[in-house]
């Protein structure tokens, strides 16, 4: 009997010791897998983390570059005010009897930049031109008329015209209608005034249209194109005008068949100083 009860009882402990080293076991590999798991995690994060903000940053950077474009770029119908200041704004400067100007005038060969005034009650222009990007033999003083050109040449000319023209050494010739874009940046200049305003409620029916807004020279201003756009070059924004809160001119980019690159007049660069005639030369409207 007991031997029997011997072998009894280590057959019973045999059987206890290899449930405790399976539950051994079975714990070692949960706690094996739980730490995997948790090392996986932990490696996967930063990842998963990364990729959403990268994401989320790429959306919020196609929305802004989606709504700066379209604001600048798409055009839109003229509103009443828009419509109304587009057709004062060549009033204005009539009403204000003169404006200060900065023409830039395009050219193979290099760029001329007049500074002066423009009379707009006398259609007369009056300023200093200097070349860029090119020699020096159109520097020199200029005025002109709607139909005449008179050029003062100076090896050094001044950065701004003289009040007073001087009173010899001047030049005169017929304004080209065509093949300049010297005197179409001219005539161009002298015809943004009027001594009327012109029909808004036309203007949309011609073409103008808005295309943005700017900040100019401490300015702000809505960018619109002009009704003449489509009639004189066949595009929609040949012709722009940027124009303030009461209808103030204050520049005005056109294209010119003769040049790849616009003409742009720029107003209120200086001050304004009124334009006497060349002597001896009666100006002719």
């Amino acid at each position: 009997m007991c031997a029997k009860s011997k072998i009894g009882g280590n057959q019973g402990m045999n059987a206890r010791n290899v449930l405790t080293l399976r539950r051994v076991r079975s714990i070692r590999t949960q706690q094996s897998h739980s730490r995997r798991a948790a090392g996986r995690r932990r490696f996967l994060r930063p990842r998963w983390v990364a990729a959403v903000i990268a994401g989320a940053a790429a959306a919020v950077a196609a929305l802004l570059i989606a709504s700066s474009g379209s604001a600048r770029t798409v055009p839109r119908a003229l509103t009443s005010d828009q419509a109304n200041r587009l057709a004062i704004t060549r009033f204005r400067n009539y009403q204000a009897g003169g404006r200060a100007v900065t023409i830039t005038v395009p050219g193979t060969g290099g760029r001329l930049i007049i500074t002066g005034s423009i009379d707009y009650r006398g259609k007369l222009g009056y300023g200093a031109v200097h070349g860029t990007g090119r020699d020096t033999s159109s520097d020199g003083l200029i005025e002109w008329t709607a139909t005449t050109v008179f050029v003062h040449p100076m090896a050094d000319a001044p950065a701004d015209a003289p009040a007073s023209p001087p009173g010899s050494g001047w030049y005169g010739r017929p304004l080209r209608t065509s093949g300049s874009s010297l005197d179409s940046s001219l005539a161009i200049a002298l015809s943004l005034g009027s001594d009327r305003p012109d029909n808004a409620e036309l203007l949309p029916q011609n073409g103008a249209v808005w295309v943005g807004q700017d900040r100019l020279n401490g300015h702000q201003v809505d960018v619109m194109t002009g009704p003449s756009a489509r009639a004189t070059s066949g595009t929609a924004d040949s012709v722009r005008y940027w124009i303030g809160s009461d209808g103030t001119m204050y520049r005005v980019r056109i294209g010119v068949a003769s040049e790849s690159q616009p003409v742009v007049i720029d107003f209120d660069t200086q001050k304004y100083v009124p334009v006497r005639p060349v002597p001896g030369v009666t100006p002719t409207r």
